[in-house]
């Protein structure tokens, strides 16, 4: 069991950067889904940061708090059991003896994420949960997808690329996600989410040396070859 109390907090832990491939993106740009089958594709592991925060979120409802609540945010995390499987074909993620897979994905904790990933202690925590994850895994390296993971929790990473999309093209894909979800409704939340994840983190502008793959016109396997391409560039040079 990984518990997020039991993690340094320093930004300079020691970390194998060299093991992530790390994909940042916006809501909608397809990269969990794409993330997952690269990691198929390559016998790698696979890592769903945003998974880490719904938990917490689920966690700190679980108490009876508020996530707008700061303090109530750092005391669930600092007795947060989380675990998290990196296998790309088995996404169970327990809280505790709470198996909470398919309730961290209820609109209520939707809801409720941004103001745990707002929390800045908590990100170092959670970001020190991920390296830690990823340095002790079993694989040749690990499929990181989220929003800063270009960015702050493995800017040296060898392969750091940004997944993104034209917004309308977004909203309509999660609005297929969501089978009889209102297009609009589903586009208004996407620019809401967009909008309060952004005032943390920039995952919408990449990074200087963090390719760009825009899959506004590309299918789901097109965008899954696009990525692969970048990889194996990239870790070639690194190799080189």
């Amino acid at each position: 069991m990984t518990d997020l109390s039991s993690s340094p907090t320093s930004e300079a832990s020691v970390t194998d950067a060299t093991k992530f491939i790390a994909i940042d993106g916006p809501a909608g740009s397809g990269k969990s889904s794409v993330s997952k089958a690269v990691a198929r594709t390559l016998g790698y592991g696979y890592l769903d940061t945003g998974s880490a925060y719904r938990a917490l979120a689920w966690h700190v409802l679980d108490r009876g708090a508020d996530t707008d609540d700061a303090e109530a945010v750092r005391a669930a995390a600092s007795d947060f059991p989380v675990r998290l499987g990196l296998d790309p074909d088995d996404r169970t993620v327990r809280v505790g003896e709470a198996e909470v897979t398919e309730a961290i994905r209820d609109p209520r904790v939707s809801g409720a994420v941004s103001g745990v990933a707002r929390v800045p202690e908590v990100r170092a925590q959670v970001n020190e949960l991920f390296r830690r994850l990823v340095s002790e895994a079993p694989y040749p390296a690990v499929v990181v997808e989220g929003r800063d993971i270009t960015t702050v929790v493995a800017p040296d990473a060898p392969v750091r690329i940004l997944l993104t999309a034209a917004p309308e093209v977004r909203a309509a894909r999660r609005a297929g996600e969501l089978a009889g979800e209102n297009a609009a409704a589903v586009a208004a939340a996407l620019h809401k989410r967009d909008a309060s994840d952004s005032a943390v983190v920039d995952f919408l502008n990449a990074a200087e040396g963090v390719e760009v793959v825009d899959s506004t016109e590309l299918d789901f396997p097109q965008t899954i070859d696009a990525v692969l391409t970048v990889i194996e560039r990239l870790r070639g040079a690194h190799r080189g």
